[in-house]
Parts: structure tokens; C-alpha cells; sequence
């Protein structure tokens, strides 16, 4: 026969801590590598953005034939818009605001607004012009010995957009690195 003990299930308390105090430390451990994670994707959602941003600059100037103007606001916001508003081509294109998934990142550029012609050439004058995406709530970047992967966006004077990754040295065998003008 069977005793009303044997037929209960489920968990002590002793058990249940000791689950508790695993979950605990795989979390502990998982936090810092989450943060990092989360950093980069910051970094990386702003640089797409400004290369989509910058690309959509050079196609409406090419579509319109007329001048169309990409300029970068406060954090990683940023306005196409043609430089002569006409009926047929606005003063505001198209903008996007900081708040769109890249709150923490910070942009520095050479050259805040960049104007794009009918053939999608730019205003660029001598070296190619930068945008330098960080997070300061991050760290430092892996160029500079830290944990994040800081991204460069990069406008030359013939109007090519592309996007490196200043930790990267060697541009011939990785496409994503920088070359020694973009760092």
C-alpha cells in the first residue's frame, strides 16, 4: 500500500533556492555581454541609418535632378531635403529622428550637411567626409582598446556611401574595414 507521502509531487524549498541561485548567476555573468551587445546594435542602427539617410540624399537629387541636401541634427537625426524648394521637390524630403532606435548614439562628422547634384556627386571638398558613430554610455571602441564596435560612414567626393569599421586595418582583405583615409 501506498503511504499519502509518496504520492505528493513537487519541489522543496532547498530545491527551489538552489534553482533560484543558479538562474541568479547565469544572469550575473550574461549581463555585461548583453550590455555590450546592446551598445553595438545601438552604434550599428544609427550608422544604417545615416548611410540610408545619406543614399536616400543622393537618389532624390539624382530622381529630381536638383540639389538635394542631407543634413545631421542633434544625436543621429538627420533631414533630406532639396536645397531650392519647388513643387516638386519639398524642403523636407524625408527625416529621421534620434529617438528611432539609436538613443545613446552620438555622431561627430567632418561635415554636417552634404549636398548631392543631379549626377548624386556631392560638395565634397579634398578628403572623403566622415561620420563617426559612438556611444559614450558604452565605453570605449575596439580601436581604441574597449568593447565596442564604433562604425564610420563615409561620403567621397564622387558620391559613394559606405559604411567601415575602424578596428578592422586591412581594407583589401576585409571589405568592412576602413581604409587608411576613412580611420
Amino acid at each position: 500500500m501506498l503511504n499519502a507521502r509518496s504520492r505528493l509531487r513537487g519541489f522543496s524549498l532547498i530545491e527551489l533556492m538552489v534553482g533560484l541561485a543558479i538562474l541568479g548567476i547565469l544572469l550575473a555573468a550574461g549581463v555585461p555581454s548583453f550590455r555590450t551587445w546592446l551598445n553595438n546594435t545601438q552604434i550599428r542602427n544609427a550608422a544604417e541609418a545615416i548611410q540610408n539617410g545619406l543614399q536616400q540624399a543622393r537618389a532624390a537629387a539624382v530622381q529630381r535632378n536638383s540639389l538635394v541636401v542631407f543634413t545631421l541634427g542633434a544625436g543621429s537625426s538627420w533631414t533630406v531635403g532639396c536645397v531650392t524648394a519647388t513643387a516638386t521637390c519639398p524642403a523636407t524630403i524625408e527625416s529621421r529622428s534620434s529617438q528611432e532606435g539609436s538613443v545613446n548614439a552620438v555622431v561627430a562628422a567632418d561635415q554636417a550637411a552634404i549636398t548631392f547634384n543631379g549626377l548624386g556627386r556631392t560638395n565634397v571638398v579634398g578628403a572623403a567626409k566622415k561620420f563617426v558613430i559612438t556611444n559614450p554610455n558604452g565605453g570605449n571602441c575596439v580601436a581604441s582598446a574597449g568593447q565596442m564596435r564604433c562604425l564610420n560612414v563615409v561620403v567621397t567626393n564622387g558620391g559613394q556611401i559606405r559604411k567601415c569599421d575602424p578596428a578592422i586595418a586591412n581594407s583589401n582583405t576585409a571589405p568592412q574595414g576602413c581604409t587608411g583615409q576613412e580611420k
